[in-house]
């Protein structure tokens, strides 16, 4: 890099970042108006749900604001198409964690409807974002983790909804929390932060258990029929997690002993 490029260099960076903060405002303003459209009849719950989207949101703009520069397009140039679609579905999937801490009601159907059609439009535009990503060549490593996190968060969001509103138990809530629990495990065995092949199945897997939690919502759903599809969503997540554990085993740094 020229000396010219360096001294461009931070004045893209803080254009980058301007950019970043309006869009994330934008999503944080849409968020925060769907919380309210889906709470509007319960005052008293609408407060802290909105306080808890708009937390959510600042906390995911400071770990976008803390990307290093030297990593490719968001923080030099602003979002992308790409990143802006998944800004997207994080302020249609931020409502969702405003209703857990509204405390639904147990077997609303409405609300079950709205959560099924927030999660559901933000289920098309993932498999839309890659799309565009592809498209406008502005794939990056940073979007697939933005895109990832925000995944994430959603099927938390979801499964401890299912747990609040339907007939199943708290053991749903395992499918949100189970990801997190293998980023928390890779602190005492780093080998588990290792870097996986691309894998189909795993993408799979992780649609199908946004596509369970949907299925568990359906309003009048036997309950029977609601435990079932949970559990196999667990399952195969679990069997998922097993495989790739597995093979990071498999493939972690020898230790060399003198």
């Amino acid at each position: 890099m020229d000396s010219s490029s360096a001294k461009l260099a931070p004045s893209c960076i803080q254009t980058g970042l301007r950019v970043w903060a309006a869009d994330w405002l934008i999503a944080g303003l849409l968020g925060l108006a769907v919380t309210a459209a889906l709470l509007w009849h319960t005052e008293p719950a609408l407060p802290a749900a909105a306080g808890f989207v708009a937390l959510w949101l600042l906390l995911g703009a400071i770990l976008v604001l803390r990307t290093p520069p030297d990593r490719p397009a968001p923080t030099r140039r602003g979002p992308g198409p790409a990143n802006r679609v998944t800004l997207l579905r994080a302020a249609l999937t931020a409502p969702l964690g405003g209703l857990i801490v509204a405390a639904p009601v147990p077997g609303d159907p409405v609300l079950a409807l709205w959560v099924m059609s927030l999660a559901g439009l933000a289920l098309v535009l993932d498999g839309l974002d890659g799309a565009v990503a592809r498209r406008t060549q502005s794939a990056s490593a940073f979007g697939a983790r933005f895109d990832m996190e925000v995944d994430a968060a959603m099927i938390l969001a979801l499964s401890i909804l299912v747990w609040q509103i339907t007939a199943v138990g708290p053991w749903v809530i395992l499918i949100g929390l189970m990801r997190y629990a293998f980023v928390l495990a890779a602190w005492p065995l780093p080998w588990l932060a290792a870097a996986l092949p691309p894998s189909r199945r795993r993408q799979a897997v992780c649609v199908l258990q946004t596509v369970v939690l949907l299925l568990v919502l359906i309003p009048g759903l036997p309950a029977v029929a609601a435990i079932t599809i949970a559990l196999a969503g667990l399952l195969a997540l679990g069997l998922s997690f097993a495989v790739d554990i597995h093979w990071l085993y498999r493939h972690r740094p020898e230790v060399c002993h003198d």
